[in-house]
C-alpha cells in the first residue's frame, strides 16, 4: 500500500531525531512531569541510549537520593507509535521494560531497592522520624495513565529503624497497591518484629489519598516505642496507635 513507504520514512526520520537529542533534555521532562520530585542529573549519551543519576526530591526539591540510572530505547518501538525503554537503576544485571505512549507508562517485572529516606520523601509527615532500613519494590505489571492506574506493585520494608528509636530493627512491613482504572487500594501488614502494622487505604482519581494505619505495641517494649509513635500517630489505649496520613 502506498503509505506504508511513508510510514517507515516517517519511524527512520523519528528514529534519526532520537539518536541526536541530547540526555540532558531527559532531566527537563521528568521535571515537567513530577514537579521537580523526579530529576536527572550529570545526564551523559542521548535520547536514545544514556546514564546519569536519577534523584527523588522532597515536595520543595532540596533534599533526596540519587541512584545510578541507565537506558536504552529500542527504535523499532516507534514504528508502533510508543516508546520503549529498557532500564536499570545501580547497575543491576536485571533490567525492566518502560513503555510510554500518549496515553500511559508501562512498567513490568520490575525490582527496584531503595533506602527507607525514600518513605520520608514520599510522606513528610514521617521525614522528622529519620527512617532507616532497605525498601524493596517490586512491579508484576503497572500502567498508569492519566485516569487511573491497572495492575499492582508490592513494597516491603526491610529491617525498618529510626533515628529516634532505641529499638532497631523495629520489624519487616509489606504494602500493597492495587490498582483498578480511577482507584487505586493499599494495604499494610506486618512481616516480623516488636511493632505491629496494620493498615488500609484508597485512593480515587482526582482525591487526596485516604490511609489509616494502627500500630500495635507489645508491653515490654511500650516504654521505649510509644514517645516514637506519638509524634506521628494518636494514642487509643495501652499499646495501641492510631496513624493518619491524607
Amino acid at each position: 500500500m502506498r503509505w506504508r513507504p511513508l510510514a517507515v520514512g516517517v519511524g527512520a526520520y523519528a528514529v534519526a531525531l532520537i539518536a541526536t537529542v541530547p540526555a540532558t533534555l531527559v532531566d527537563a521532562g521528568l521535571q515537567r512531569a513530577s514537579q521537580g520530585r523526579l530529576r536527572l542529573a550529570e545526564a551523559q549519551g542521548t535520547l536514545w541510549s544514556g546514564s546519569g543519576q536519577i534523584e527523588i526530591r522532597d515536595a520543595g526539591g532540596r533534599t533526596g537520593i540519587a541512584k545510578s540510572f541507565a537506558w536504552r530505547v529500542a527504535p523499532e518501538s516507534l514504528l508502533r507509535g510508543r516508546l520503549v525503554c529498557e532500564v536499570g537503576l545501580e547497575q543491576a544485571a536485571k533490567h525492566f521494560p518502560v513503555t510510554i505512549s500518549l496515553s500511559r507508562i508501562e512498567l513490568a517485572n520490575a525490582d527496584i531497592s531503595l533506602p527507607a529516606t525514600v518513605l520520608g520523601l514520599a510522606v513528610p509527615k514521617l521525614a522528622p522520624l529519620g527512617l532507616t532500613g532497605d525498601v524493596q519494590i517490586h512491579v508484576t505489571s503497572l500502567s498508569i495513565a492519566r485516569d487511573g492506574m491497572q495492575g499492582n506493585a508490592t513494597l516491603q520494608w526491610r529491617a525498618a529503624g529510626s533515628a529516634l528509636s532505641p529499638v532497631s530493627p523495629l520489624g519487616d512491613y509489606e504494602l500493597r497497591l492495587e490498582g483498578e482504572g480511577p482507584a487505586v487500594r493499599v494495604s499494610l501488614r506486618t512481616l516480623q518484629g516488636p511493632l505491629q502494622l496494620d493498615g488500609k487505604g484508597s485512593w480515587k482519581h482526582g482525591d487526596s489519598p485516604a490511609f489509616l494505619a494502627m500500630a500495635g505495641v507489645p508491653p515490654q517494649y511500650q516504654e521505649q516505642l510509644a514517645p516514637l509513635l506519638r509524634l506521628i500517630a494518636i494514642e487509643r489505649g495501652e499499646g495501641r496507635f492510631e496513624l493518619q496520613l491524607k
